[in-house]
């Protein structure tokens, strides 16, 4: 995963990373170290849609249990 101080189990990682790639066509949220593929200019419609994707997996999870 990546290096930051957040820690989140493969299976959310696999979901955030779905949502990245349908959403805002990111192939992978994995930290390459390099600018041109680590950076990446979005739609807002695209991080909108993103986010709710996120928060409605995120309520799917909280209800499961």
């Amino acid at each position: 995963m990546s290096n930051t101080n957040t820690t989140i189990s493969a299976a959310r990682f696999r979901q955030l990373e779905e949502i990245a790639r349908k959403h805002l066509h990111l192939e992978t949220l994995q930290e390459r170290n390099s600018d041109r593929l680590d950076f990446s200019d979005q739609a807002v419609w695209c991080i909108r849609d993103a986010l709710v994707a996120a928060f409605e997996a995120g309520l799917e999870a909280g209800a499961k249990g």
